[in-house]
């Protein structure tokens, strides 16, 4: 974890509300489209990321990344940079499937994940751990463009290891960060430090 970052600030953005954020199903590489209150937090950080002086849009390639950081660009007056190593993590054999869904369906392997949930991988999909150098990937992919202060839209869970590498974080604490889809985390490389600001609604 010894990345020297020269970014001024970070601005990961969680993509708005999903349709199956709505409904508990779990997304991973699968898609489904913002629903309103999805499109109005993307507009809403846009409007709260005015002020920011930021010069730069990276997305995840889904869709539900993709439109939100389309929105954020327009409003911005950016163009957008489809970064494919900001894909979600791969929730394999459970993509579609809600918490409950899991539970019944595959109790033994989803109580092994509590164990060890850095290294636990999805059924057909990937773990934190497989992810962790994409994302290491994907940030060094942003770092080739003259960006000082860069949006990265993504999604809650490559999100955290983003967070990892950009913080220096141990992989428990980076899991333990949540953020919600109206929030954007303003992340200092230099000073390992976060804050967070919400769109303005």
């Amino acid at each position: 974890m010894g990345e020297a970052y020269r970014w001024e600030r970070v601005y990961l953005v969680r993509h708005g509300e999903t349709e199956w954020n709505v409904q508990g199903r779990r997304q991973g590489q699968l898609d489904s489209p913002l629903t309103p209150t999805g499109i109005a937090q993307a507009r809403g950080h846009a409007a709260a990321l005015r002020g920011e002086a930021v010069d730069a849009v990276f997305t995840s390639p889904l869709g539900r990344a993709r439109s939100t950081a389309d929105i954020i660009a327009r409003e911005l007056g950016l163009t957008v940079v489809v970064i494919d190593e900001l894909a979600e993590v791969h929730h394999g054999h459970f993509a579609g499937l809600s918490t409950q869904d899991i539970e019944l369906r595959y109790p033994a392997q989803w109580a092994r994940r509590a164990a060890d949930k850095y290294r636990w991988r999805f059924p057909g999909g990937e773990s934190y751990a497989d992810a962790d150098g994409r994302a290491r990937r994907a940030l060094a992919s942003v770092s080739r463009y003259p960006a000082r202060r860069p949006v990265i839209v993504a999604h809650e869970m490559i999100g955290r290891l983003l967070h990892r590498h950009l913080l220096g974080l141990g992989p428990d604490e980076a899991l333990a960060i949540g953020q919600p889809n109206d929030v954007i985390a303003v992340l200092d490389p230099r000073a390992r430090t976060r804050r967070e600001i919400r769109a303005r609604l």
